[in-house]
Order: C-alpha cells, then structure tokens, then sequence
C-alpha cells in the first residue's frame, strides 16, 4: 500500500537530517530575455524547511543541528534525498552534508 502525502509538512526529518528545497534559479536575464528551462542551472542555494533533533554521540547526547528552519543553506550539487510532493522536488540531507549557511550581512 503506497503512502501519499498532500503536504510537505507530513514530512518529519529524524535525528540529523535536514528537509531542503532548492531555490529555484531565475528563467529571465537582466535585459528580460527568457531562458528556456533546460538551460538554468540549478542552484546550490536552498531553504530549510525542517530540522530533525539531532544525531546522538556516543555518550547518548543530542548534538544540535547546525541549521534551523527557515534558514538559507549552501548544499552540494548532488546528493541527499528527493521527497517529491505533487510537483514540487524536496531534499533531505545529513547536517554533516550542508555545506555552508548562509547570511545577509555584509
């Protein structure tokens, strides 16, 4: 019996994995001009939308993820792995895998 989620707040990350989206990158050039879509690139850039509690050491402690929800995160361009919700492509990866967290200032 296959399991079918209507949202991806269904979708619960355990222990030190972290539920990404990929931003998606701009189909328009500066000037206005459009990309076809088989031509942009995907971005290394994504969003958090959720956090497990965190991987246990081997004391038993919880080890606080490095990343909250709602954070913007540099991943690598392959990996993790894909929770397809209708037509929208989600990522989970390890905490250990992210590869930077990113910041606006300056």
């Amino acid at each position: 019996m296959a399991t079918t989620l209507r949202s991806i707040r269904g979708v619960v990350p355990l222990l030190d994995r972290i539920l990404v989206q990929r931003m998606k990158a701009e189909a328009k050039t500066a000037s206005g001009l459009y990309i076809p879509e088989k031509n942009v690139e995907k971005l290394s850039e994504a969003k958090v939308l959720a956090v497990g509690p965190g991987a246990l050491d081997k004391d038993g402690k919880r080890i606080t993820p490095s990343v909250a929800a709602g954070d913007r995160v540099l991943i690598p361009p392959f990996g993790g792995s894909t929770v397809k919700i209708g037509d929208e492509d989600y990522l989970l990866f390890r905490d250990s895998e992210i590869l930077a967290k990113l910041t606006d200032e300056k």
